[in-house]
């Protein structure tokens, strides 16, 4: 399992279970995929993107799933970050935690 985490507002998460089709953040619809980062890299994207916001999950995500709609690339200092291009389904998701 290579897990991976996204980073979700309160809101949003709400929106997800209700729908159990995440389409992605107003970020990821003007990027054309959803933004993930590494277990690693979460801290950081969580600092930099959500800094205050209260009610912040963290999904977890076996990347391993997501097949070719799943991409690697160089983001945020050269980093490789995955970038999901299609929609996340509830089910993907494995694990759910405060961030």
């Amino acid at each position: 399992m290579t897990p991976i985490i996204k980073l979700l507002r309160a809101g949003e998460w709400a929106q997800f279970q209700a729908d159990g089709l995440f389409a992605g953040s107003p970020d990821d619809l003007r990027d054309g995929y959803i933004h993930f980062s590494t277990p690693e890299q979460a801290a950081a994207t969580l600092a930099k993107w959500f800094a205050g916001e209260q009610g912040v999950v963290a999904l977890t995500i076996d990347a391993d799933t997501l097949g070719e709609a799943l991409k690697w690339e160089p983001a945020r200092g050269g980093q490789l970050f995955p970038h999901l291009y299609r929609p996340l389904r509830l089910d993907e998701v494995i694990a759910v935690q405060l961030a």
